[in-house]
């Protein structure tokens, strides 16, 4: 038999199951001396810290700089004195004791990241949710071991945290499954850092798999086999050498260009979440950064980021690029996206809300200090600055008087900064791309972003399982618009990029060039294989496979 999830690293694995029962008992008991609490707190927070301190220790040797990114974040929640000091306070006042302390607190912050739809700001549910169980597991001893598993394991959870995945040896484990999780779900980022093809969010793995079972993880097409027939089996062990050959394929094309056979130049370029990352994508082949998202400053805090952190964290992406484009995002929180501290009222229908720029614009304080920042930066690389959520004209005439406002403070500060800074929108809201035409006077350059302009015109909620079927992003509704912007970019001589995921998804990849884009951004490790498709690919061609998508 098999199951389906979601495809969440390429690849194919066959090897023998090992299931991981990761239920978490989490006493409650009354206790006499809270001093001695809290030195069991702290005993278990130093012995947290130095696993985590190997981990990322055991990442860098290995060149995982993802997964040593995550175990850095890891530290950072250890120390963080917000979150201890809850914990403490909660011990001392509240007479909880130190495992139930820790996992009630937690659960406060978990709640509030979870209900964001912002897929890279949720992970930072997972992340916490990760920290408080490697805490309470030291005071309790029930520490999970995984660094000894067997060869050929295909390891099977519920979930798995990234704790758990950057202790695995990739020469041993030859695939993972899970329960839960989605394409950019803490397991899938890891899985394909470590190239161990994965399947996630199945659903029922655990409760259909048993240890010992022989399986096959495609995780290229999100299909798990069980118990595999000899021809079954036979025609995987086939395609898992034809697999090997293409890798080795795509690791040459790194540094290839990426040309088109008759000639066309195609952009590719990453979409980053921390300065830390531009490392990533520049091994990738990156020919600049095409989405700089910037919430992570503004996350795991109890008050907004200052100017100067801003700017050091801007400043880092822009001279680790080395003079290649970084387009900077502004703060797309509020609504769906909230942070505590921000005082964000609940709203009905958050997708529609008070969000991104219309929260910028509203709290212009926000909105002003994080363009000066850019601004500042923009004198040590080459930056972009692009606004979210543009709906109208009105909003990016509105953002630009506070982006002039921040430039003409800082020329009488004597504050170097580049003056012709490239202004741009992202394209993710359906009037924007009927509206184009009216909007590219106004702008240096579009950014479509498919995630959210298949949401709003196709009306799905796309963290919604029930109609998780009905959000397509080739769907001819949406391409007509993307192919829209991209005529207006043409005939404006405004460059036209994409920075949705639909962007990285080589299957889509000559529809899109059939479309005329000319510049991709994506996950870094997407690029080889999005670039062997536009080396391989014709204009005449792809505008044919274009045209005729937009019918289907």
């Amino acid at each position: 038999m098999n199951i389906k999830g979601i495809p969440g690293a390429p690849g194919i694995g066959i090897g023998t199951a090992s299931v991981l029962n990761k239920d978490l008992n989490i006493p409650r008991f009354a206790f006499k001396n809270a001093e001695e609490e809290l030195n069991r707190l702290s005993d278990a927070l130093e012995e947290s810290k130095k696993q985590v301190t190997l981990l990322k220790e055991r990442a860098l040797k290995n060149s995982h700089k993802d997964v040593a990114d995550i175990m850095e974040a890891h530290l950072m929640m250890l120390d963080d004195p917000e979150f201890l000091g809850k914990v403490k306070q909660s011990i001392q006042e509240e007479k909880l004791n130190a495992e139930f302390a820790v996992w009630s607190v937690a659960q406060e912050y978990i709640e509030t990241f979870e209900k964001m739809t912002d897929e890279y700001i949720k992970a930072r549910a997972a992340d916490l949710k990760d920290v408080a169980e490697r805490i309470i597991r030291n005071l309790t001893g029930t520490l999970v071991d995984l660094s000894d598993l067997p060869e050929g394991t295909i390891l099977v959870a519920r979930d798995l945290a990234p704790s758990d995945t950057a202790q695995i040896d990739r020469d041993h484990v030859v695939g993972l499954v899970t329960d839960e999780g989605g394409p950019t779900s803490h397991v899938a980022i890891m899985a394909r850092s470590f190239q161990i093809p994965a399947v996630v969010g199945t659903k029922t793995a655990t409760q259909n798999i048993k240890n010992g079972d022989k399986l096959v993880v495609d995780g290229s097409e999100g299909i798990v086999e069980i118990s595999p027939e000899k021809h079954v089996l036979e025609a995987y062990e086939k395609k898992l050498s034809g697999w090997k050959h293409e890798q080795e394929e795509l690791s040459e094309l790194i540094t290839v260009p990426a040309i088109t056979k008759d000639g066309t130049k195609v952009k590719l370029e990453a979409n980053i979440g921390r300065p830390e990352d531009v490392e990533t994508a520049l091994k990738f082949g990156a020919e600049g950064v095409g989405l700089f998202r910037t919430e992570f400053l503004f996350m795991d805090r109890s008050s907004l980021p200052t100017e100067d952190e801003q700017f050091e964290a801007y400043r880092k992406a822009l001279e680790g690029m080395k003079g290649k484009t970084v387009t900077i995002r502004t703060l797309d929180v509020g609504g769906d996206k909230d942070l505590p501290y921000l005082g964000l009222e609940r709203e009905n229908n958050p997708f529609l809300g008070w969000r991104a720029i219309r929260y910028c614009l509203d709290r212009k304080d926000v909105f002003k200090t994080q363009l000066r920042a850019i601004l500042r930066a923009s004198a040590y690389g080459n930056a972009a600055i692009m606004f979210p959520m543009i709906s109208s004209v009105e909003e990016v005439i509105e953002a630009k008087k506070v982006l002039k406002e921040a430039q003409e403070e800082l020329k009488k500060e004597n504050v170097p900064f580049d003056e012709h800074i490239s202004v741009g929108i992202m394209v993710e809201i359906p009037s924007a791309a009927v509206a184009a035409d009216l909007l590219a006077p106004e702008v240096d350059f579009f950014s479509i972003g498919t995630n959210d302009l298949t949401q709003y015109t196709l009306a799905v909620d796309r963290d919604n399982q029930k109609v998780r079927d009905y959000y397509n992003p080739l769907h001819p509704g949406v391409l007509r618009l993307i192919k829209r912007v991209i005529e207006v970019g043409e005939s404006t001589g405004k460059e036209v990029a994409m920075c949705g995921e639909l962007a990285g998804d080589d299957k889509a990849t000559e529809i899109l060039l059939g479309l005329g884009l000319r510049v991709f951004s994506m996950t870094s490790s997407s690029i080889p294989r999005v670039k062997k498709v536009v080396i391989s690919s014709q204009k005449e061609q792809s505008q044919k496979v274009a045209k005729e998508a937009a019918r289907l």
